[in-house]
Parts: structure tokens; C-alpha cells; sequence
């Protein structure tokens, strides 16, 4: 059966009404964001992602989504989820622990395992909840939690839910970590890291971070959301391509960037696992994710076996493109990802830098505080391997001739 697109709204929106007197600070707050040009659009899309994504009405080459791998679109996952969805129904029903967790996640799970090469794993509803549960329930008052300053906002906010004493050390910086750890008091240490910074394209010194955790006796977790599939001989991710596996503790990931479906997921020891079940709050609260996209994510962690070469054409075409971007002398941040941030400066310039890329054609967000600093406003190229050549001429082309305009 052919997919049919999903119905359009067609009510016309309700007219403005004034605030209520209790809700009347939220005119004032959206006003201080309009003078700081950090007002976001939120726009509509139609279709699948893909190599160009139409968004509000418009079509563009697509450089704004995290399908690295290009399977957030494929049919492929489609009839997985159907099937699944068919098999189990679409809605879990429960929480994992009364009556949600089904054969598939159950699937799923072993086949997160088997993936990272680890005993055990958790599939949370988000990435955001697994970071953010795993946190809380590893460190508590009188803990100490070290977390690089350009974590994601699912740490920052794990390690406030933790109730630990949180230090947070510059970006990368080792040495600074280590005197952190050294004087430490006697409760636990957690160091939490990003291995691949979402805004930055930069790459965690993982084997440090692996040996000031052995040093200091502290537990180490990181956070592959935007590494797994990517990198890696299997696609599991920086731990891997690092040879680091066994001096991290904690692996959280996302299968909704190159996995292409929703959902995260923690991975470790079996012990560890145990416990989380019994002390991650995001997990045991929560409506276990429907058993459709465990479906897709689960076919889409066979795909990573049987298609190696996306993930390898992909960073072929990051090392390019990075390249070509730094030539033109308009600055690339980073390491060599599919993740390229061309950093402008203010809020303004990243938005107007963004408006003349999508009157060229191609999607290219604006990041903006808090998503970045103060200062460090940016265009993020997100490569995928739908991405053509010619795509990669036009983008480069149109970073040279905007990137210095206005």
C-alpha cells in the first residue's frame, strides 16, 4: 500500500488575545529575545527527510538534519515499523517495567549490545531522557560531576537533577580536568563528555579522558548521539574508532541521528544496566517508546552491517568539504565530521548568513545562544550521504560568495 502524505491543517489560526495577568512576563521575555535576534521560527515541513526537505512550502538542499546515513526517509525502516507496529500495536501501553517493554525492544536491546559490544543496554524514549536519567542516578549530593563546557543540554540537565557539586571544566581541556579530579572530596567522580560536540564538530581526547578516569578511580561516561553509526570498523561509534571501549563506562547514544528513527539508549555493563532499571527516573516513569520505531531502529542497526560504505563515502565527503570551506578562508571550527560550523560571530550575522543560504536554495540553520556561546553564533552544515557532489559545489560556492555579506 502506497504511503499517503498526512493532511495539511486547514483552521485558520485564532486571532491574538491578550495575555492573562499572571502570564503577562512571557510579552516582555519574547520581546528581550526579539532584540537579541534569538526569536526561532518553528517551520513546517512536508515529506520525508531526504536529500532536500521542503519547509514552509519551500524546497531546499537539505543541510540541517542529522540523518547522516540517509535512513530517516527509507522505506526500508517504514515496512520495519509497520510490522512491528503490526505485531505489537503502536502504543507501548505502559512503562518498560509494568508492561511495555515487548519482544522488540527486547530485540532491540540485544541488538544495541551486540552493536557497542557491551553486556547490556537501555532504550529510553529519548537521548535527552537517557542522558538526563543516567546522570541523576550515577551521582547525587556530595558526588562530584566534571562535564566539558560544551556538553549538550541533556547533560547540563542530568547533572543539575543529580543534586552533585558540578565543575565544569574548558572545553578539551585535560589538564584542568585532572586538577578538578585531584581535588575532589571523598564521594564519587563522574566525568560526562559529548564524543562528538553537536555545535563545535569537535572530537572528545577520549583516551585522556580515559586515563584521568583510571588515575582519579572516577566513573566515565560519554554520549555518542552524533557518533554512533558514523564512526567506527562497525558503526558504534568514537569509543570505537578509539579503541577506548574499555576505559569508558557509560555509552549513551541517540538512534535518532544516523539510525534514523527516535529514541536513546545507554550501554554498559549488565550490573550497571540493573541498576539504572532501578534508578533512572526518565526510564522508570516513562511510557515505554512505541514497539513501530524500535522496529525501524533495530533494521537500521542492520543496515549499518550491510551498508559500511555510506558511513566511509560520508566522512570522505566531510574531509572534502571541510576543506574546501577552509580554503575560501571563512573558517570551518572543528575536526573532520560531518558536522561543520562556520562561526559568524552575533546572533544577527548567523541569521542573516542563513536567510541568504536559503534564498540560494539550500537549508542551513542559524545556531544561536544558549545552543552556543555568547559571541560564537554560527551556520551548522550537517553533511549526509544522500548529499551529490553537486550539492557540495553548490554549498561551498554559497558559503564563499554569503559567508563575509552583511
Amino acid at each position: 500500500m502506497a504511503c499517503r502524505p498526512a493532511p495539511s491543517p486547514d483552521r485558520p489560526p485564532r486571532p491574538a488575545t491578550p495575555l492573562p495577568g499572571p502570564l503577562a512576563w512571557v510579552d516582555d521575555g519574547l520581546d528581550r529575545l526579539r532584540q537579541r535576534d534569538l526569536i526561532r521560527p518553528r517551520r513546517v515541513r512536508s515529506g520525508r527527510q531526504g536529500r532536500e526537505v521542503d519547509l514552509d512550502g519551500r524546497r531546499l538542499v537539505n543541510f540541517g538534519s542529522n540523518d547522516y546515513l540517509g535512513y530517516a526517509g527509507d522505506v526500508r525502516l517504514t515496512k520495519a515499523a509497520s510490522r512491528a507496529a503490526c505485531a505489537e500495536g503502536f502504543g507501548a501501553g505502559a512503562s518498560p517495567l509494568v508492561s511495555g517493554h515487548g519482544t522488540t525492544h527486547a530485540a532491540l536491546e540485544d541488538a544495541i549490545s551486540r552493536l557497542l559490544d557491551v553486556d547490556a543496554a537501555l532504550v529510553f524514549p529519548s537521548g535527552f531522557a537517557a542522558n538526563a536519567a543516567t546522570i541523576a542516578a550515577l551521582a547525587g549530593s556530595g558526588d562530584l560531576i566534571c562535564s566539558d563546557a560544551r556538553n549538550h543540554a541533556s547533560i547540563i540537565d542530568g547533572c543539575r537533577l543529580s543534586r552533585a557539586t558540578v565543575a565544569i571544566y574548558p572545553h578539551r581541556d585535560l589538564a584542568a580536568l585532572d586538577r578538578l579530579l585531584a581535588g575532589a572530596g571523598p564521594g564519587r567522580r563522574l566525568i560526562v563528555s559529548d564524543t562528538l560536540f553537536s555545535m563545535d564538530g569537535t572530537i572528545a581526547p577520549l583516551e585522556g579522558l580515559c586515563e584521568l578516569a583510571a588515575r582519579h578511580g572516577a566513573m566515565l561516561l560519554v554520549d555518542e548521539a552524533h557518533a554512533t553509526g558514523v564512526f567506527g570498523p562497525r558503526g558504534a561509534g568514537l569509543v570505537e574508532a578509539r579503541g577506548c571501549a574499555d576505559g569508558v563506562h557509560v555509552r549513551v547514544g541517540t538512534l535518532s541521528k544516523a539510525l534514523g528513527t527516535a529514541g536513546g539508549f545507554v550501554a554498559g555493563h549488565r550490573l550497571l544496566v540493573q541498576w539504572l532499571e532501578h534508578a533512572a527516573r526518565g526510564w522508570i516513569f516513562s511510557t515505554a517508546h512505541p514497539p513501530a520505531v524500535a522496529g525501524a531502529a533495530l533494521r537500521a542497526i542492520e543496515l549499518l552491517g550491510e551498508e559500511p560504505q555510506r558511513r566511509s563515502a560520508l566522512l570522505d565527503a566531510a574531509a572534502e568539504v571541510r576543506e574546501r570551506i577552509v580554503r575560501q578562508g571563512i573558517g570551518a571550527d572543528g575536526d573532520t565530521t560531518q558536522i561543520i560550523p562556520v562561526v559568524v560571530g552575533s546572533a544577527a550575522a548567523a541569521v542573516g548568513l542563513a536567510a541568504r543560504l536559503s534564498a540560494a536554495g539550500l537549508f542551513v540553520p542559524a545556531i544561536r545562544p544558549p545552543s552556543v556561546p555568547e559571541g560564537r553564533s554560527l551556520v551548522r552544515v550537517s553533511l549526509s550521504w544522500l548529499h551529490t557532489a553537486a550539492d557540495h559545489d553548490r554549498l561551498t560556492a554559497a558559503l564563499g560568495e554569503h559567508a563575509r555579506a552583511g
